[in-house]
């Protein structure tokens, strides 16, 4: 293909294919690229530009050059008609996206040249991206790297979320307290989004359902009370260096008449835009509190229009390509992230049977071939259930769609078991005690083609506790895919320095295939290596401290150990254990029973962020912050013990934090933590884990081994033995002489300038309830810290273990995780 290109705007175009107007990939056609974004887009010279300006048309040049091969896949796709992967999802935790789009489309070297040439910096220019926050913690996190390693592995994949307007609050601390702020992410507009209006979708809601007749056949029909209007946001997703290019298709919600001049001009200005204010509400933030009625709607109202515009999204292109609707299983499957998107499945059937006039069932089997469900939670609390009235009021026909579904697999249940009522009532996707509700997992079981869970511990778990009835059932639904997570951006981005050595030690192909790094095994004996390494993690630290001094005006002290607690904030996750090991340390130094000097240097780091309406977590996120205050003043720790808490932690400290870590705390109580990816991050980043078998750690200690994993705490038959027979925490605190000190320091008001009442109902918490054992694993994990303290004090022998954790966790790249769901449940082919 030949083609002339002079510029964006001047003449001598001879061909419209898209590959054919891409600006070259050299210096000087980028710094061409950026200085016609800054003129043209943005409207200023580069003498007169802000910093925002550049930023903006840099983001814009890259977006130019990932563009070109955005719409050829585009139309490949329709052409091929190849079977992809909808993934539905309530988050996605993306993290900036400059320097992975810089990566991905191999334009690093050639755009830091570009904008030296034009005297600018890319350092300086990449600190001014806001990070998208659209999502809490793993589960966006995760969605977000499963799409990167769909893009690079070749896979046709289209993701599906909200555009949240606020997201994820921004956490700020007040005396040691958490205080939500707005996240307003898109005050300054995002360059890396496109939006569609054109290709709005109508949601509605409420109203009623009524029979009808359709030449002989007797029909539903919901006649729905109000509808909003789905706009589309498209987002770029580049496979790394593949010319791949995924989409991310984020909705906002808008009025469908969101201005009404006749009450404007009667002057009620505020009733007049009264309908964009309560359709706006359901996109303005990611999970608004649901402890009052209103907020419990509002989520349902938020995952309704989120799939429905989806489902529906997909099919007008489907069927505008003339596709035949029985055969959407050769061409899609919906894959649930957890229980939000679990609505889909009814509203499909709708569509289906009410719209598209299919039969119940055929439109059933379409429908069970189509979608497959992740389960990311062994928390009852977590398997969410909607109120059948709920429901009811706000989407009627769905909720006859879901009893019928249920009817006819109960008949199924009866058929097999006979009239066994305690299992039909424990397997009915209706719960009716305490209040009548919907069960979205085993709705989304009974539904879907297959049912994973996200390690083997946690899917093994799922086969014998959470959904053991349903396994009996259906037993060949039921499968593993462990979590993993994206190389390009938590090694090859968040860790330049160790990449740089990994690459230059064993080549780069790594980056694409992380069970490579295997071949670093015999360098964890190489004195010269160790060296490297260990001059990399000290590097790391230093880029730690000098982010967090500008951040936070906090500093990382030479020589400490960084021993890290990074993750949401629940009881479960039991950042309250790492406190009692803080508390310990000090009383012990303070009632004279230890000295200074007996401490290993340690900065213990925190980061997470409690759900506004979690009273507990945010009483433990002030109680982490006053034992902060208290043990970074006292002199008599000679500054060998510090505990440092930034606020509002995302992915980009994330990438700042991880690579400095020598010691990674999983320490959820067993059989509690789904999977995890934290861990995994950690580990590959060279940081040493103290954890309990849970989750995916049980697969790090195996491929690590126990000789560089430093394992305590009860195991998960024991922790259900503990709990059958009656656990009572008094009797640990009673037991243990170290315990009990630092719980009755607590209680004493010395975190609290002596006020008792303040961290009271945490200590009577862990006396008289401790629903995740924090006391029955105390005296372990004690233990479990001194090996820590010890071996960490071998230096030689501290890097060795650590370049053995690279070597050993290639298994846990979320390339490997997709080629398992294509293996084992999405069975889709690369079009590459």
């Amino acid at each position: 293909m030949s083609s002339t290109r002079r510029g964006r705007y001047g003449r001598g175009v001879t061909t419209t294919h898209p590959l054919d107007l891409a600006p070259a990939h050299t210096p000087d056609a980028f710094a061409h690229e950026f200085l016609l974004n800054l003129n043209f887009d943005r409207g200023v010279t580069l003498a007169e530009s802000s910093a925002n300006d550049r930023y903006l048309a840099l983001a814009h040049t890259v977006r130019d050059y990932l563009m070109a091969r955005w719409l050829d896949d585009l139309t490949r796709q329709k052409q091929t008609q190849a079977k992809g992967v909808c993934y539905l999802s309530a988050e996605y935790l993306l993290g900036r996206q400059l320097d992975n789009n810089l990566l991905a489309g191999g334009l690093t070297d050639i755009a830091a040249q570009a904008l030296d040439g034009l005297g600018l910096s890319l350092d300086e220019l990449r600190g001014h991206e806001v990070e998208p926050g659209l999502g809490n913690g793993g589960l966006g996190r995760l969605a977000a790297c499963f799409i990167d390693s769909l893009a690079t592995l070749g896979v046709p994949n289209i993701g599906y979320g909200i555009r949240y307007e606020y997201g994820i609050f921004r956490q700020t601390f007040v005396e040691g307290q958490q205080v939500e702020q707005p996240d307003a992410w898109l005050a300054l507009g995002s360059p890396w989004e496109f939006a569609r209006p054109e290709d709005a979708q109508t949601v509605s809601f409420g109203g009623r359902t009524e029979k009808y007749d359709d030449d002989g056949v007797t029909r539903s029909r919901w006649i729905p009370a109000w509808n909003v209007q789905a706009v589309p946001y498209n987002y770029m997703v580049p496979g790394f260096e593949n010319g791949r290019v995924n989409t991310l298709r984020l909705w906002s919600a808008v009025a469908t008449n969101a201005f009404d001049l006749r009450i404007f001009n009667s002057g009620d200005y505020e009733e007049a835009v009264r309908a964009q204010t309560y359709a706006a509400n359901i996109s303005k933030v990611l999970y608004p509190e649901d402890s009052t009625p209103q907020g419990k709607e509002l989520r349902l109202q938020q995952q309704y229009f989120f799939v429905a515009a989806s489902i529906h999204d997909f099919l007008d292109n489907m069927l505008a390509e003339g596709y035949d609707l029985n055969r959407l299983p050769e061409r899609v499957i919906f894959q649930l992230n957890d229980t939000h998107p679990v609505i889909a499945v009814p509203e499909f059937m709708r569509v289906l049977i009410d719209e598209k006039k299919l039969e119940w069932d055929a439109a059933w089997a379409i429908t069970r071939q189509c979608f497959a469900y992740t389960c990311h939670t062994l928390l009852p609390e977590a398997l969410e259930v909607w109120p059948v009235e709920l429901l009811g009021r706000l989407l009627p026909r769905h909720l006859e769609i879901i009893y019928r579904i249920n009817e006819e697999f109960l008949d199924a249940v009866r058929e097999r078991y006979g009239d066994d009522e305690l299992r039909i009532r424990n397997m009915s996707i209706i719960a009716e005690h305490p209040v009548r509700s919907v069960r979205m997992a085993y709705l989304a079981t009974v539904a879907g083609a297959r049912v994973n869970g996200v390690a083997e511990l946690h899917s093994q778990l799922l086969r014998d506790k959470v959904l053991s009835d349903f396994s009996d059932f259906y037993p060949e639904k039921f499968t593993n895919v462990t979590n993993g997570v994206t190389p390009r951006r938590f090694l090859r981005l968040a860790n330049p320095s160790l990449s740089s050595l990994i690459t230059e030690t064993i080549g780069e192909g790594w980056v694409t295939d992380l069970e490579r790094l295997r071949e670093l095994e015999p360098f964890a004996d190489d004195a010269s290596f160790l060296a490297r390494f260990a001059e990399v993690k000290a590097a790391n630290k230093r880029r730690l401290g000098e982010v967090l001094r500008e951040r936070d005006g906090v500093d990382v002290s030479d020589g400490h150990m960084l021993d890290v607690m990074v993750k949401r904030l629940h009881e479960y996750k039991r950042q309250m254990l790492k406190v009692l090991h803080i508390v310990s340390q000090y009383e012990g130094v303070i009632s004279g029973r230890l000295s200074a000097s007996d401490l290993q240097p340690r900065t213990v780091i925190f980061g997470a962020k409690a759900a506004p309406g979690y009273a507990m977590a945010k009483r433990i996120i002030h109680l982490i912050n006053a034992v902060g205050s208290v043990v970074n003043a006292d002199p008599r720790l000679d500054g060998r013990l510090k505990v440092i808490f930034p606020p509002n932690y995302n992915v980009t400290l994330a990438e700042r934090v991880i690579p400095a870590a020598d010691l990674s705390e999983q320490i959820s109580l067993a059989g509690k933590e789904a999977s995890g990816t934290g861990n995994m991050k950690f580990a590959l980043n060279g940081a040493l884990t103290i954890g309990t078998d849970d989750g995916a750690n049980v697969e790090i200690r195996e491929l690590v081994g126990d000789d560089d994993f430093f394992l305590f705490g009860t195991s998960e038959p024991e922790v259900s033995a503990l709990s059958d027979r009656g656990y009572r925490p008094s009797e640990f605190y009673q037991a243990d002489e170290g315990l009990r000190r630092a719980i009755d320091l607590i209680a004493s008001g010395a975190f609290s300038r002596g006020d008792r009442s303040v961290f009271e109902p945490v200590v009577s918490n862990l006396l008289y309830e401790d629903r995740f054992m924090v006391l029955a694993d105390y005296a372990s994990y004690m233990t479990a810290q001194e090996r820590v303290d010890a071996a960490y004090r071998d230096a030689d022998g501290w890097n060795r273990s650590a370049v053995l954790n690279v070597a050993r966790t290639g298994f846990f790249s979320s390339d490997r995780s997709i080629r398992d769901y294509i293996d084992r449940i999405w069975h889709t082919p690369p079009v590459i």
